[in-house]
């Protein structure tokens, strides 16, 4: 689907860069008329082709979806997609700004030796390998926005994983009845009984494991999104952005609308916890009760510095816990009583969920690699 001057029926195989477009323009569909004239412009387009081809003209939107306009139109989905298809142009047109000619984030060796001295002083620089001693600015940005974000979830998998090690858990349900499946019932007791924290993961079931890994790359996609982070007055890390920052979800993202709204009251009537829906995303994945918001500058620079020092520190902690409890010898952690793991600490599946496409082949593996 090509929305440019060339009519839909001569590009019957979109190219790549369609595609990415099509994820972005259909959102000018849920706007008024004439609101994005070169949008519009496409959509009379394809209706033309489409009533060239005898196809039937869409009906008129009824009232009851107009609403869904506007919740569209005040979540700034809208404005985010508009800035993605204008930086994917801009890519494809080789015009995009690296963005370090104005920043003011680290770019070179100096300013890591600088960082480190602030970290800590005793121990200053250490870069064994070299590895920022010929580095771009771009290859800067990536190894510290990645020290930043390992550190903060190795610093919840540490302390995840003393709780779920101490039999720490939620007391109800993971799994049950829902929307019509039966589905068998699971607590999240049943899941701490299965043993340590890798033995529990695998314990849980497969939709569970899927969602979560699909909700992590959610999260990853759109932290990485430069159009999310400019709505905020930032720029991607690789551009001469801030490292570790990440973009709010308020007011752009489209969320469910309630049923009463869209003229199904029978159904709200039946189902009260599907009319009860905010009408945007309550909190942000960073600092959502909004703590660092009021901190002084001088305050939230020391706060970053002790965030980098707390995660290297967590970091070796977390490869320490599973280390042991792979037999491994640590010191300091032998003693502890770490419940041994048996299975493959890298493996997000196991035999358990040979229902998904090749997991029964890897699945096959586990354990015939020698350790």
């Amino acid at each position: 689907l090509q929305f440019r001057d060339t009519a839909i029926r001569h590009r019957p195989f979109p190219n790549t860069q369609d595609m990415l477009a099509m994820l972005v323009t259909p959102s000018a569909a849920f706007r008024s008329p004439g609101a994005i004239p070169h949008h519009a412009a496409a959509v009379r387009r394809v209706s033309s082709v489409m009533q060239e081809d005898d196809a039937p003209a869409p009906a008129p939107m009824p009232a009851a979806k107009k609403s869904m306009e506007m919740d569209y139109e005040s979540s700034g989905f809208i404005k985010l997609s508009e800035a993605a298809r204008t930086k994917l142009d801009q890519f494809s047109e080789g015009t995009l700004d690296n963005g370090w000619a104005t920043s003011t984030e680290i770019s070179d060796k100096a300013g890591m030796i600088a960082l480190a001295e602030k970290l800590n002083p005793t121990i200053g620089f250490w870069d064994p390998l070299g590895i920022v001693d010929d580095a771009s600015p771009e290859t800067i940005g990536w190894f510290r926005h990645a020290e930043i974000k390992h550190g903060r979830v190795a610093m919840a998998g540490f302390v995840g994983y003393c709780l779920q090690s101490n039999g720490v858990h939620f007391p109800w349900g993971i799994q049950g009845q829902f929307a019509g499946y039966d589905l068998p019932a699971v607590s999240f007791g049943d899941i701490a009984a299965a043993g340590g924290p890798a033995d529990q993961w695998d314990a849980l079931p497969t939709a569970g494991k899927a969602q979560i890994l699909l909700v992590i790359g959610f999260l990853e996609m759109y932290g990485e999104t430069s159009a999310a982070l400019e709505m905020d007055g930032q720029k991607h890390y690789v551009r001469g952005g801030k490292p570790g920052y990440y973009p709010s979800f308020q007011g752009r993202m489209p969320h469910p609308v309630p049923l009463c709204r869209v003229g199904r009251a029978d159904l709200a009537a039946s189902r009260p916890h599907l009319g009860r829906i905010s009408p945007q995303v309550p909190l942000d994945l960073w600092d959502p009760f909004g703590f660092t918001k009021q901190m002084a500058p001088e305050r939230k620079e020391k706060a970053l510095l002790a965030e980098i020092n707390n995660g290297r520190l967590a970091m070796i902690g977390l490869f320490g816990l599973i280390s042991a409890s792979k037999g491994l010898i640590v010191p300091g952690l032998d003693t502890l009583g770490i419940a041994p793991y048996a299975g493959e600490v890298m493996a997000p599946f196991t035999a358990g969920d040979t229902a998904l496409p090749f997991v029964a082949d890897m699945a096959a593996k586990i354990g015939t690699y020698g350790y």
